[in-house]
């Protein structure tokens, strides 16, 4: 019998590790040739992303650049460029110019507030090797951390090793079948994936008040997710996944199911009054499908 790849990377070492970071939870798993230190290195490199990419933090780069208008940093800078290219390609309703909204919206979120963001910012950003400079509070939480669980990812990569980073509903290319989390809150899957693409979801249902959540739409300064759940799987990164699930949540359903459909190397399923929306090609990344 011919053992199977997977079979003996689970042979030469199987690490994994949860842990509290990002405002969720983030799951490490790798299987071969120094799992354990692979896993480690992993880790460390989740918290060191967080420590420079938390808008929350006042030490962080993007908290230096929201106050002063200027930092340099390399993460920063390739998240603030990707940014804008799906600020080109959405006409503006995945928009980085956002900050103050971001800010004023997990206030309110967290109680802190009784109102949430009521006017949504314009400005310039600038982008030059690892240098960012704005004239405006950006946010980057859209990008962040699916650019967390790329860099991440390639720190599992080696020869005889794979493996796998979730980071909430944002996800590495699965080393086997994932589920998709009921939005309802039941255990029930609303489906279980088998890709080797990257995973995002988005939608108001883990953290909402008074129909707002963390997602908007400045295009029509509208608060809230317009469905109950979003799930992408896109060829390109964890970014872009997380990028295409927040936008197609900010939506009204028939234009989201326009943008998803035309986008290239990217499927998704929109669910929407309980109705599962999905494009062509979606089935084939469902097991069983």
């Amino acid at each position: 019998m011919i053992e199977s790849i997977a079979s003996v990377y689970e042979r030469l070492g199987n690490t994994r590790c949860n842990f509290e970071c990002c405002d969720t939870t983030f799951r490490i798993q790798a299987a071969g040739v120094r799992a354990d230190a692979a896993v480690t290195a992993a880790r460390e490199t989740v918290e060191s992303l967080e420590a420079q990419l938390n808008a929350f933090d006042a030490a962080s780069a993007v908290s230096q650049l929201n106050r002063e208008g200027e930092v340099k940093n390399e993460h920063v800078a390739r998240i603030v460029r990707r940014g804008l290219e799906y600020n080109d390609r959405t006409d503006g309703v995945f928009d980085i110019h956002q900050g103050r909204v971001e800010q004023d919206l997990k206030a309110f979120l967290r109680g802190d507030s009784e109102i949430p963001a009521t006017s949504f910012d314009t400005g310039t950003v600038r982008v030059s090797g690892s240098r960012v400079t704005t004239d405006v509070e950006l946010d980057l939480n859209g990008l962040a951390k699916g650019y967390i669980v790329d860099r991440t990812a390639e720190t599992l990569t080696g020869l005889g090793r794979r493996g796998f980073v979730s980071g909430g509903g944002d996800m590495s290319p699965p080393t086997g079948p994932v589920a998709i989390e009921s939005p309802y809150g039941d255990d029930t899957p609303l489906k279980v994936l088998d890709t080797d693409w990257y995973v995002a979801t988005s939608g108001g249902y883990r953290r909402s008040r008074n129909g707002a959540d963390h997602v908007y739409d400045p295009t029509t300064e509208s608060l809230g997710s317009r469905h109950e759940s979003v799930t992408v799987v896109a060829r390109r990164d964890c970014m872009e996944a997380d990028a295409l699930a927040t936008t197609l949540a900010a939506l009204p359903l028939a234009k989201a199911r326009e943008l998803a459909s035309e986008w290239e190397d990217l499927e998704a399923v929109i669910i929407h009054d309980g109705i599962f929306h999905t494009t062509d090609g979606f089935e084939t990344h469902v097991l069983d499908a």
